[in-house]
């Protein structure tokens, strides 16, 4: 949010702005991992009706690799190299260019 719109601000009490459950209160790090795991039942379950639907899987699956591969650690490793089989050649992509920044973190941090 925009520093300027934070004065102004209020909590929204309509229901229908409310967070959906598997976004709700996760940081994005956790989120980019859980959405990597994700299926498309999944993904179709828990944004039926929403406007990410829009966005498809695969697009919020190639988002999760950047992120990871901008924030993740080596504790992100095994969900980057599960990434790597994906059916979307945009998730295998991403995932592998994240999977590499995440690997050089690590190593990085173990000198």
């Amino acid at each position: 949010m925009c520093p300027w719109n934070v004065r102004f601000s209020q909590e929204l009490k309509e229901p229908a702005f409310a967070p959906r459950e598997v976004l709700a209160g996760r940081d994005a790090r956790s989120l980019a991992r859980e959405l990597l795991g994700m299926t498309q039942e999944e993904f179709s379950r828990a944004f039926k009706g929403s406007p990410m639907k829009r966005a498809k899987l695969r697009k919020l699956k190639r988002n999760a690799a950047v992120v990871l591969g901008n924030v993740g650690t080596a504790d992100d490793v095994d969900v980057l190299r599960r990434a790597l089989d994906d059916d979307e050649p945009i998730v295998r992509e991403h995932a592998a260019w994240a999977l590499a920044w995440a690997l050089a973190r690590a190593s990085d941090d173990a000198r």
